[in-house]
């Protein structure tokens, strides 16, 4: 299947001579699954700025999740194109403001099970159509005891998504008894290959840590490929550093949960990752126009996810 959003394309950080992205006329056509991916994208640049808000199933209520309306409307403010959560919060926390999408997570598991890295889908992609959804994502960890079941799964949904127009986000991880480290670019690069060959419109990934083994992930994805947040981060810059060289590799832009509801300026973190990733705002420029950078940070809570 190949994906809507065209990999590499206009990336804004370092966009010059690279083909348009799905926001331009002759790349957006009738179908249902492009009618979507035009609700969770950035149409100017192609890029994206997706806040998943899914965290409560693994770790249960933390800072920045029990006034998920509130969390979901200053992501939006701040310039967020989509939100991920679970099917059972949208009826309560989800407005469609500010033109924010709507991205339904099937894949769970819980921090108090005894197999965290076994992801089971637990929402169909009907029913994610039914409660609204623009897009739906699945979680897939390579290298788990549960790995073939997981491929499975993953397998069918993207079956389902291709029948239903109905674009499809794998959030990819190496993560099991052989993964040494889950930061290795070759185990990112597998972990994110596998998701595109099953289907993926768009891969989910950690970032490696640097510009040239991540062009690697991306030239390897054949899909476009946002970054993690990873764990919660003490350095505004830290997290904007990683954002501007995430696009300069060619990635399209991010999937950031706690660095961004667990920041003390929900809106402003947010705002400035989206000026980078949207408009081509250097480090220092999105520094620069957050307010209150200095303020202390919310405590953060243990995390698996």
């Amino acid at each position: 299947m190949t994906s809507r959003i065209q990999n590499g394309h206009d990336n804004r950080a370092g966009s010059a001579g690279k083909e348009p992205g799905l926001h331009t006329p002759e790349r957006i056509n009738s179908s249902g699954k492009d009618l979507r991916i035009g609700r969770i994208i950035d149409r100017d640049s192609g890029n994206l700025v997706i806040v998943p808000l899914d965290h409560g199933m693994s770790i249960g209520p933390a800072v920045g999740l029990y006034e998920m309306g509130r969390t979901v409307d200053e992501v939006a403010r701040g310039g967020a194109t989509a939100v991920v959560m679970h099917k059972g919060l949208v009826r309560n926390c989800y407005r469609g403001y500010n033109g924010t999408g709507l991205i339904v997570h099937l894949s769970a598991s819980t921090g108090l099970g005894s197999s965290v890295n076994e992801k089971r889908v637990v929402t169909s992609v009907h029913e994610a159509m039914r409660r609204g959804a623009d897009a739906v994502s699945v979680h897939l960890n390579v290298g788990a005891d549960t790995e073939a079941d997981m491929l499975h799964e993953i397998g069918m949904v993207s079956g389902e998504c291709e029948d239903s127009g109905m674009p499809l986000l794998v959030m990819a991880y190496p993560r099991g008894p052989k993964i040494k480290d889950p930061f290795d670019p070759e185990a990112i690069s597998h972990a994110v290959r596998v998701a595109a060959e099953l289907g993926a419109d768009v891969v989910k990934c950690n970032y490696t840590g640097d510009i040239d083994s991540f062009r690697d992930v991306v030239r390897g994805a054949m899909v476009p490929v946002v970054i993690a947040g990873g764990p919660k981060m003490d350095s505004d810059k830290g997290i904007l550093k990683m954002v501007y060289d995430s696009l300069q590799a060619g990635g399209r832009g991010v999937s950031m949960g706690r660095n961004i509801f667990q920041h003390h300026d929900v809106c402003g973190i947010t705002r400035a990752i989206s000026d980078i990733i949207k408009n081509g705002a250097t480090v220092q420029e999105a520094f620069g126009g957050m307010k209150g950078h200095d303020k202390p940070r919310l405590s953060a809570s243990v995390h698996v996810q």
